[in-house]
């Protein structure tokens, strides 16, 4: 099956369908989404939370996106998988971000990169699309920078909304192929998705965005954490997984596994 491109994303879009967007991290899950028809796949640097075990996004490195991001490749065949650049890897320079997104179309595989930031990043996504690197932008909460503003809900002044649709014409105009709107109050969202002519992508942005993303660990109940606010949990599979791993720990003490069936003659 071909790949999706940004174009067919950009044509869900112009017929008023929503578009399908999952955060995850391996072929694994990457082999499931595809099966489901999931059309976007983010490798997203909040593997640093449910994968590699840190507080915040901060901490990813390049390689570890790179790496996570050639298993999903590697783990689909139709899906758009896009390559999250990580905290301080195109913030310096544009020369940086043009160096780093170049690696993940090189040594990942992936087909766009997502950044962090409204107009202050329009120049560096317009001079990545400029080279052939499609960019995905992302306003509203951006957990790259909690360190400064924490996890605040945007857009519930006029002033906020103001500022959040500057950054989202910014970020068109530079040539965005897509917008995830995080934690934006879902009125502000509605008007800003109304507002733009690509399609955004909500996460705790209420249900008018041309399209939804969740993170895989989230709606799968995988995390021990309070689920958060914006997602759903559709299947509670971490207490299935404990008991898998009780039941395979006490039959191995009690030398009930491996069987005869397990081993070889």
């Amino acid at each position: 099956m071909k790949r999706y491109t940004v174009r067919d994303i950009q044509s869900r879009y112009k017929k008023a369908e929503k578009i399908s967007c999952l955060s995850l991290y391996d072929a694994c899950m990457a082999g499931f989404a595809d099966e489901a028809g999931t059309d976007l796949l983010l490798v997203g640097d909040s593997l640093g939370m449910t994968v590699l075990g840190y507080e915040t996004t901060v901490p990813v490195t390049m390689e570890d996106c790179l790496r996570h991001a050639g298993a999903v490749v590697r783990g689909s065949s139709r899906a758009l998988v896009v390559g999250d650049l990580p905290f301080a890897s195109y913030q310096a320079s544009i020369e940086l971000a043009m160096t780093n997104a170049a690696r993940f179309l090189h040594e990942a595989g992936v087909q766009a990169v997502k950044l962090e930031g409204g107009k202050e990043m329009a120049p560096t996504v317009s001079s990545l699309v400029r080279i052939g690197i499609p960019v995905m932008g992302h306003i509203g909460i951006l957990p790259q920078n909690v360190n400064v503003d924490g996890y605040r809900v945007k857009g519930r002044t006029s002033e906020g909304e103001k500022s959040l649709l500057e950054d989202a014409l910014a970020l068109q105009q530079a040539g965005a192929f897509a917008i995830v709107l995080e934690g934006v109050q879902q009125d502000a969202a509605a008007r800003i998705t109304a507002a733009v002519e690509v399609p955004t992508i909500g996460i705790g942005a209420g249900l008018e965005c041309s399209g939804q993303i969740q993170v895989a660990h989230d709606i799968l109940g995988l995390m021990d954490s309070v689920t958060p606010k914006h997602a759903r949990v559709y299947t509670s599979l971490a207490p299935q997984i404990k008991d898998a791993f009780i039941a395979y720990t006490q039959d191995v003490r009690q030398s009930e596994f491996p069987g005869t069936e397990n081993s070889f003659k």
